[in-house]
């Protein structure tokens, strides 16, 4: 054997396993013999061992071809394996990197020629309208558009923050400002107003939702089309309307709120939506003499698939003077989302009747009040509401002299059939848009 590079001749016993799986036996005359003795001695012949045999204790001693291939091949076989694991795995990284950087590069192309384009709102809101999209402009253009208003004046104020006219490429927008401790209405409102197919002309048209840091705090930025007339509440408070004019205020009302409802089903389609909160504040009125619905902070989706509502914990919201009786008495079942709707259209029955006292006919003008106004206090409890609506059963009062006019009329039945104590009575939306619409021909008519 060799030892340390030098060939030495031992004798030595070894054992049956390795005598058996390394040597043959040589008699002196070179023949071979196909057995061996096995005592000490017995034979005194010189045995040629195989080349790299390297005596007893060896590791590989013992192991045939077949276990000393599969020893060798193994690990050889792992270390390529982890190397083309390695490869692939790397591979793959670079791919989804090079798309990812891609993808941020056409992004940002867009919006460069975004601005370059020279778009005005209005055309981009109308180019989401009509393309049917309605689910919000990209996020990097929503955040260039935020980051270039400038905030001009607030006009008014409410629970989630403030209300500014702010000034885009000299439009007028309208910024609603949330503070931090507000950012799940703002994420709520903004997810909302960015639901599929949700534009509509009496639907407030939303532009962008972005995060201002304005060296103190964050702010949350909500931007929508500015309507200068305020809300309905500030424009009655000032503007009388003629018939024409409340029943286009009224259509235009009806037919928002319908579309809100309305599930349109399709791979694009749209949740049924419920407002939550309908009342004279929380609609627009536009240069047109037409309403759009906003405030959509508290709207719920309905989806019929799983039939699922996603309610905050706390149901009882909104503002107190237009809750309807079952949300007043704690009664409305909001396991069904068709409560919800019912809701909406009792709540809109008190915004017509705040409309329609201010029709000017027949030379009388009735001044400008909010629902209840003789029965309960400007800022009224759950309570007090409750024991006007659904203790007493009270509803705002209807003048004689609107019986004289037939629109007047048609809109003081609808009014009531929207006030039903029990809900499953009350007309839905999508009836009252066809009613005041049909109204509205009649009227067209006459002149």
């Amino acid at each position: 054997m060799l030892a340390y590079g030098k060939e030495e001749v031992t004798k030595s016993c070894i054992s049956l396993l390795e005598l058996n799986a390394q040597v043959f036996c040589h008699s002196s005359n070179n023949v071979t013999r196909t057995e061996c003795c096995f005592s000490d001695y017995c034979n005194n012949v010189t045995l040629h061992l195989p080349s790299g045999y390297q005596g007893p204790g060896y590791p590989g001693a013992g192991l045939g071809p077949v276990e000393l291939t599969a020893v060798v091949t193994v690990p050889v076989f792992l270390l390529c394996l982890m190397i083309l694991m390695t490869v692939c795995i790397c591979y793959g990284w670079h791919c989804s990197y090079t798309k990812v950087k891609r993808q941020n590069a056409e992004e940002l192309s867009s919006d460069l020629n975004f601005e370059k384009g020279g778009k005005s709102l209005n055309d981009l809101i109308c180019d989401l309208t009509t393309s049917g999209s309605g689910s919000g402009l990209p996020l990097l253009v929503q955040r260039t558009i935020a980051r270039t208003i400038v905030l001009q004046e607030t006009v008014g104020k409410g629970r989630f923050g403030e209300v500014w006219r702010g000034k885009w490429r000299g439009e007028d927008v309208a910024v609603k400002v949330f503070s931090s401790r507000d950012e799940r209405s703002w994420f709520r409102e903004a997810e909302i107003y960015q639901t599929v197919m949700l534009r509509h002309e009496n639907i407030l048209g939303f532009i962008a939702a972005d995060n201002k840091d304005n060296g103190t705090w964050t702010q949350l930025w909500l931007v929508s089309e500015y309507h200068e007339n305020g809300s309905l509440y500030d424009y009655l408070n000032i503007h009388t309307v003629t018939l024409d004019g409340m029943i286009k205020l009224a259509l235009s009302i009806a037919s928002g709120l319908a579309h809100l409802h309305m599930e349109i089903v399709g791979t694009k389609g749209k949740p049924a939506i419920a407002h939550r909160d309908i009342k004279s504040k929380n609609i627009l009125v536009k240069k047109t003499g037409i309403c759009a619905i906003a405030d959509l902070g508290l709207a719920v989706k309905h989806d019929s698939v799983t039939n699922t509502i996603d309610i905050a914990p706390n149901h009882r919201v909104g503002t107190k003077r237009y809750m309807a009786p079952e949300i007043l008495d704690d009664t409305i079942n909001i396991n069904i989302f068709e409560s919800f709707k019912q809701a909406d259209v009792y709540s809109l029955g008190l915004v017509y009747w705040e409309i329609a006292r201010r029709c000017s006919v027949g030379g009388i003008i009735e001044e400008y009040q909010l629902p209840y106004y003789d029965s309960v206090p400007s800022d009224p409890s759950v309570d007090e509401m409750r024991k006007v609506v659904c203790e007493q059963n009270m509803r705002p009062n209807i003048p004689n002299q609107w019986h004289s006019y037939e629109a007047l009329r048609v809109m003081a039945r609808v009014m009531r059939e929207c006030w039903y104590a029990n809900a499953a009575a009350r007309l839905t939306a999508l009836r009252i848009k066809k009613t005041v619409s049909q109204l509205m021909v009649q009227e067209d008519t006459k002149v």
